[in-house]
């Protein structure tokens, strides 16, 4: 049953900390094949930034909540800087670039590309912290497990 605990825990986790690494590389390659469509006028592409900018804040208001409510891990600043407050930042430019599109056109392509940049950094900074995670501080919790039954991981 503790096992069973564990695997529930541990997915509630990875919703919360892996699963929005991903989501963010998809909307920045998304962003990127959007740009680089021809497209007739600003108004068609505006349309999916909105979407999209304000599906990511609405996105990233459902990963806080799963962050509170995971059990595995309790996060520190740097988490919830990099998994809530750096992507609503990202996803308002997105939004915001939307909105100013066919008045500054420039400005808002600006934009967009900034809130690219910071998803995509957001990503590697979030893929690099699991890794760390997993290498370090489960490899580390395997180790004590294995001394505590007798028999220690080498």
């Amino acid at each position: 049953m503790e096992y069973l605990q564990s695997v529930a825990g541990e997915a509630e986790a990875s919703g919360a900390f892996t699963t929005p690494s991903v989501v963010h590389f998809g909307v920045v390659l998304l962003l990127s094949a959007l740009a680089s469509a021809p497209w007739n006028g600003v108004a068609g592409i505006a349309l999916l930034w909105g979407v999209v900018g304000v599906s990511g804040f609405l996105y990233t208001a459902f990963v806080a909540r799963r962050l509170r409510a995971q059990t595995v891990y309790k996060p520190v600043l740097e988490d919830w800087l990099f998994h809530m407050w750096f992507p609503s930042a990202a996803y308002a430019t997105l939004t915001v670039a939307a909105c100013i599109v066919c008045n500054h056109a420039r400005a808002a392509l600006f934009l967009v590309a900034a809130a690219s940049l910071l998803l995509l950094f957001i990503g590697i900074h979030n893929a690099w912290d699991t890794v760390t995670h997993l290498v370090f501080v489960r490899r580390q919790a395997g180790r004590d497990d294995g001394e505590r039954r007798g028999g220690g991981l080498s």
